[in-house]
C-alpha cells in the first residue's frame, strides 16, 4: 500500500488539495509517454472527444486509471469502492496560449453528493515555467459557486467556463509535479492554470474518481469505470476495457459513451461538439 499519511489526509481535508504524491517511476512515466507521442506520431493530437475518457481507447491509459499507487492515495480520500468517471488530457505544447480559467470542475458534472476527488498525474514537469496549475485553498468548504461560459478558443475547459466572481489570486498555490507525480484535489477546489510559455510540453492527465454511492442526477445515462472493490449501488452503466488500441467496439464505445456525457456536460447551451 501507498496510503497517504494521516497528516497528508488531514491537510487534504482541511485545504481542499494534497501534493505532491509520487505514483509511478521514472521507467513508468517514460513508458506512457512515449505511447502518447508515438500515437501523435502516427494520428495526430489527441483532439475533441479524443482527449476525453481516452482510458476506453488506450490499454495504457485503462491501465493507469487502475495504477495501485494512484488508487491506495485516493481509497484513502474517498473509501475502498472506486469508480473512475473520466479522464481528460490537460496538454500545453511549447509556447501555447492556452489556459483554464478559475473554475470548480463540480459546476456541469450533475454528480451529487460532491464526495469527488481529481487525480492530476504528471506525465511532464508541471511548474511556473510552463503553467502548472494553481488553487485556492479551502475554497472546497464553498457550495457550487456561479460561472459563466465562455467558450475561449484557448479555454482548456469544455464550456470555457469561469469562476463569475472574482478569485483573490492572491491566495493561489502552485502546484509543481516533476513526472511520474500526482496532485489530489476536491471537486469543489477553485483551480487554474496559465498558458505555456517556456520551450517544453506540459503533459497531464486529469482522472476523476468518486465513491460509488455517487449519483448522476442531471442525465438520464451515465457511466463508470469500476477500478477498486465493489458497486453496491449500480448507479453508474458499466465501462468496457479496450481489448487493444483503439480497438474498434472500443471506438464505437467511446462515441456512445461520449454522447450520453456531452448531454449532460453540454447542457442548457447551443455550442456544439467537446473540445
Amino acid at each position: 500500500m501507498t496510503a497517504l499519511s494521516d497528516a497528508a489526509l488531514a491537510r487534504y481535508r482541511e485545504h481542499g488539495y494534497y501534493a505532491p504524491i509520487r505514483v509511478m517511476s521514472d521507467a513508468e512515466v517514460g513508458n506512457i509517454r512515449r505511447k502518447l507521442e508515438a500515437h501523435e506520431a502516427a494520428h495526430g493530437a489527441l483532439k475533441g472527444s479524443m482527449r476525453h475518457k481516452s482510458h476506453l481507447l488506450f490499454t495504457w491509459l485503462d491501465g493507469l486509471i487502475r495504477h495501485p499507487a494512484i488508487l491506495d492515495a485516493v481509497e484513502g480520500v474517498i473509501g475502498p469502492n472506486i469508480l473512475c468517471w473520466s479522464s481528460t488530457f490537460f496538454i500545453k505544447e511549447a509556447r501555447d496560449p492556452g489556459f483554464v480559467s478559475w473554475h470548480q470542475d463540480s459546476t456541469y458534472w450533475g454528480l451529487d453528493p460532491a464526495d469527488i476527488v481529481t487525480a492530476w498525474v504528471a506525465l511532464s514537469e508541471s511548474t511556473a515555467e510552463n503553467g502548472a496549475m494553481r488553487v485556492i485553498p479551502d475554497t472546497q468548504k464553498l457550495e457550487q459557486v456561479a460561472h459563466r461560459d465562455t467558450f475561449d478558443a484557448n479555454n482548456l475547459l469544455t464550456r470555457g467556463q469561469e469562476i463569475a466572481v472574482e478569485v483573490d489570486e492572491s491566495k493561489a498555490v502552485m502546484l509543481s509535479l516533476q513526472p511520474g507525480e500526482m496532485s489530489l484535489h476536491h471537486v469543489r477546489l477553485i483551480h487554474g492554470s496559465d498558458p505555456n510559455p517556456s520551450a517544453k510540453r506540459r503533459i497531464g492527465f486529469a482522472i476523476r474518481y468518486l465513491p460509488t454511492h455517487v449519483r448522476q442526477v442531471v442525465g438520464t445515462r451515465d457511466s463508470a469505470t469500476l477500478v477498486r472493490g465493489v458497486d453496491n449501488f449500480g448507479n453508474f452503466e458499466p465501462e468496457y476495457q479496450p481489448a487493444h488500441d483503439l480497438a474498434d467496439a472500443a471506438l464505437a464505445f467511446h462515441a456512445q459513451i461520449m454522447g450520453d456525457q456531452q448531454k449532460v456536460l453540454m447542457r442548457n447551451t447551443q455550442a456544439g461538439a467537446m473540445r
